[in-house]
This record gives structure tokens, sequence and C-alpha cells, in this order.
């Protein structure tokens, strides 16, 4: 797949497409089923299929104090989309191209820039200046400009839309057999290890930490976890937060994996969460936290018969 990074780099070779656009949080079923259509119109106009996302989300330039926790992040996001789409361009959403009318957007963006030939959109699609474009607006401006617009459906599962909004508060709530179902494969962060301040060496809990880079986390707590590493599958225990008995100030997820002794320093790990064992708390001592975690590591392992 291509990156197209800003409006900037399309070229003349990008014109003539078929196109979605969305945010994409999760890449989950919802989206893998609107990823099939968009291939199947692609096969059908002969044309490149094309991915149209935002970096930062809206909702982070507009409002960032409300806006949600991301449930993957943008390298994950990449790596996911990969298989469903020739393109993917990244528009930069800055306030001035937030203050494009919905007929700018059309006309700059869609028709001159990438001479859009079909858009596979939502029926509640908002774009341009205070969100005044509608997929009515869109259709419209189609008949005119010479490209056809389809609907996406929404997807279910059990009855309950398959949506990044409902995902993020499964995962929040610790129901990740639930999340699974809708993202369609475990719930999991990916990151790199970095040098932490090692102070689970010192009460015999050493820890793999990741910092989550993200202003709020979509998950809050101590969990069992799996790690996925070189293609071998570990399990451990694992905090997700600022470490209050610690004094943290940094967004972090540590990792303490069961019988492993190797470096992972600078390696990329996968963290699959399987079971939220309690809240993040503040403990008055080293040997507090030392006794909590045992326990913690002892839950874990009969959560995965170890």
């Amino acid at each position: 797949m291509e990156l197209i990074r800003g409006i900037h780099n399309i070229q003349a070779k990008h014109q003539g497409c078929v196109l979605t656009i969305g945010n994409f949080d999760g890449v989950h079923l919802g989206h893998l089923s609107v990823l099939a259509q968009l291939k199947r119109a692609a096969e059908k106009y002969a044309l490149p299929s094309v991915v149209m996302t935002f970096e930062p989300q809206p909702v982070e330039v507009f409002n960032p104090d409300a806006a949600p926790a991301r449930l993957i992040r943008w390298r994950e996001k990449y790596q996911l989309l990969k298989p469903h789409a020739d393109r993917l361009l990244c528009v930069r959403f800055s306030p001035a191209f937030a203050a494009l009318t919905a007929d700018e957007f059309i006309q700059k963006l869609l028709v001159d820039k990438l001479a859009v030939k079909h858009i596979v959109i939502g029926d509640d699609f908002r774009f341009g200046c205070q969100r005044r474009g509608d997929f009515e607006l869109l259709k419209a401006a189609g008949k005119k400009a010479g490209f056809t617009v389809e609907d996406t459906k929404t997807l279910t599962n059990s009855n309950q839309r398959i949506s990044s909004t409902a995902i993020r508060q499964l995962v929040a709530d610790g129901q990740f057999e639930q999340a699974e179902k809708l993202l369609g494969r475990p719930y999991s962060v990916w990151g790199t290890v970095v040098h932490g301040e090692k102070n689970g060496r010192t009460i015999g809990f050493p820890t793999a930490n990741i910092l989550m880079n993200r202003k709020v986390s979509p998950v809050s707590g101590v969990f069992a976890v799996e790690v996925h590493y070189a293609g071998l599958r570990h399990f451990g225990v694992a905090n997700v937060g600022h470490r209050p008995t610690l004094n943290g100030t940094i967004n972090q997820l540590e990792v303490h994996i069961f019988n492993f002794a190797e470096n992972l320093y600078q390696q990329r790990i996968e963290v699959i969460f399987r079971q939220k064992i309690r809240e993040e708390k503040k403990f008055a001592s080293f040997a507090e936290l030392k006794e909590q975690i045992e326990l913690d590591s002892q839950i874990a392992k009969k959560y995965f018969a170890i």
C-alpha cells in the first residue's frame, strides 16, 4: 500500500480512484466490511482503492480535552489497513483544513486533486466547515462532477453495532472477549521496550516498559496479559497507568513476564489484554506493593492455568 503523507504530496499519477474516508480507529470488523466494499468498487471501476484518514483526528483539534482514547496508534493503523487498499492518504487535520467549506472540500480535494470516480461512505458522514456537508450534498455534487456515491452498510454483532466507540467502552470495562468479537482480533498494545527506573527488579518483579504516548489510555489498571515477541507467546501481569506508589507522572505500560530473563530493550513487542485484575492504586510502601504484585501474579497464572 502506498502511503501519501499530506495533500501536498498528491501527484498527477494519483488521479482517478475509488475512495473511502474515516478515522478507522481500531480497524475493526465494521471497518473491514467497508474496506471490502471499497475493494469491490475498485475492481468494478478498474481503479486504485484509496483510504483517506486524518492526523490528528478532527475531535483532537476541535475539542482536545474531550477527545476519546485511541484504540491503536498510527503505526498499527497503517499496518492493519495495508492489506486492504492500494493507497492510504493521510491528511493533516489543522484549523486551516477545517475551515474549508463543504464545496471547497469536494472541489479542491476530491475533484481537482484526486479526480475521484466513486466514493464509499456512511450516510452519517459530515464534512467541511462546521460540518455542513453531508451525504446528500456529496451525492448532488457527484452528479455534477462525474463521481458516484455509495452508502456503507452498518455491521452488527449480536444486534450490537460494531463501532470504535462501542469497542472503546468494552476495553475500558475490561470486557476483552466481547471487544475481540467486534475487533476481529484480541485487543492489544504494540510498543518498543524502553528503560525504566528499574524499581521492579528490587522487589523481584522486573518489567518491560512501554510508553503509551497518549493523552488518554483506553485501559487503566492491572491485567493478565499475553506477550508476543519473536514469534513466541509468553504470559504475564501488566500495569497501565502512572504508578502512584512511585509518584509517577508518565502514563506507561509495565509488563512482568513470567519465567522470562531476556533483554528486551529497544525490542518491539505486542501485549494482549486478557483479563482485568484490579484498578491501579497507591500503596504505602514497596513491601505492600510487592505483596500485591504477588497476588496479582497468582490471579494471572490461574487465569492462564500455568
